[in-house]
């Protein structure tokens, strides 16, 4: 197997970090994702901005900080979303309603996206054997077959939000700049 690519945690870019990990590469910067969360914030202030633009609803929205970012670095799951929509890549959460109707089975899939605590990090297979390359690691932990299940579950009885990267157009995740 080819080397692993492990971004490791700089600042608070851990969205940054972790959809570098997930694609194996240098491909989104703060810039990027900043431009992804600003015009987020655009859209909901016209659509804020439908209800009227001298609505209290509106002056109140108006005066609230960005829900896509922050000063320190950190990206909302929605800036995320946005960001693996080019790649042709959408998330399903984890043991939602979608997920229990596709009947998913974790050791087939190719990765999870998890926030513990306003920290963003991914879980992944590469070639046949799971990681995971949380950017806190200082290098890609081994995952096996048999662990992945109670790691995951561990996960989630620490509150740990999961989301279930997948292919919405057969790009492949790997190799494409």
């Amino acid at each position: 197997m080819e080397s692993i690519f492990h971004e490791k945690q700089e600042g608070s870019l851990c969205a940054q970090h972790c959809l570098n990990n997930l694609l194996q590469g240098e491909y989104f910067s703060p810039v990027e994702l900043s431009s992804i969360a600003h015009q987020l914030d655009e859209e909901e202030r016209m659509r804020m901005a439908e209800g009227g633009v001298t609505s209290e609803d509106y002056r109140t929205f108006l005066q609230q900080p960005s829900g896509n970012m922050d000063d320190s670095g950190f990206f909302s799951i929605q800036v995320i979303s946005n960001a693996l929509k080019i790649w042709g890549l959408e998330l399903i959460l984890f043991n939602s309603p979608e997920y229990q109707r596709l009947r998913i089975d974790p050791i087939n899939e190719k990765s999870f996206i998890c926030n513990y605590k306003e920290h963003w990090f991914i879980v992944r297979k590469l070639g046949k054997q799971w990681f995971n390359l949380n950017s806190f690691l200082t290098g890609p932990e081994l995952i096996s077959d048999t662990y992945l299940a109670l790691f995951l579950a561990q996960l989630q009885q620490e509150a740990v939000t999961m989301f279930l990267e997948t292919v919405t157009n057969n790009l492949k995740t790997e190799g494409k700049k």
